[in-house]
């Protein structure tokens, strides 16, 4: 086997990292992995950009920099002019700086906001899991209810159907086994609108 094989070999097995088992069902594990994966990747590119930031700013340490003055220095000793008078300075920014800023402002407000909104929203690990047990819980409360509607409702007809046979049961109780229409009455008649209410 000759030494570039192998080396191609190698170049074949390398491949990305993997967290955790790579057989997990599509769940609440299987999405814990990936989070710690994302953040994992997420980490590494920092850590890659900011090695990079750092390399650069110890280049520009190293080197020296030329100076406004120096660069003035160098133009006046070519020209061999006398330069002309620096302006003053003063406190106000420069006109370009506030014209720019006030362009600038609102978006980069916004800006600033929406940075801030997302680091404040953290992503919540349960987050399909809870809204599948609040929709079964709110259900759940729905039936319960209206079972205790029913249940009131049939403990008020059983009273009532009650009531109605012990006044016919007394209205029947008259001299010689005559009913006492008097108290038939107001039970009839309560059935009669009952029934009326419904048609």
């Amino acid at each position: 086997m000759a030494p570039d094989d192998s080396a191609r070999k190698a170049k074949k097995q390398k491949k990305g990292f993997s967290v955790g088992p790579a057989n997990l069902p599509d769940g609440t594990h299987r999405r814990k992995v990936q989070k710690i994966k994302k953040d994992l990747i997420h980490k590494a590119k920092l850590k890659k950009e900011y090695a990079k930031l750092k390399a650069r700013d110890d280049a520009e340490a190293t080197t020296p920099r030329k100076s406004v003055y120096d660069r003035e220095n160098a133009a006046s000793d070519e020209d061999e002019e006398p330069a002309e008078p620096a302006p003053e300075p003063s406190l106000e920014p420069h006109p370009d700086r506030v014209k720019m800023l006030e362009e600038d402002e609102p978006e980069a407000i916004e800006e600033q906001s929406t940075v801030r909104r997302n680091r404040r929203l953290r992503p919540q690990p349960f987050k399909k899991e809870t809204e599948i047990a609040q929709k079964k819980k709110e259900e759940a409360e729905e039936r319960q209810r209206l079972r205790d509607a029913a249940d009131k409702e049939r403990t008020k007809k059983i009273a009532e159907r009650e009531r109605f046979r012990k006044t016919m049961a007394k209205a029947r109780g008259g001299p010689n086994g005559q009913r006492k229409l008097g108290r038939e009455s107001t039970v009839l008649l309560a059935k009669a609108q009952r029934l009326m209410g419904k048609t």
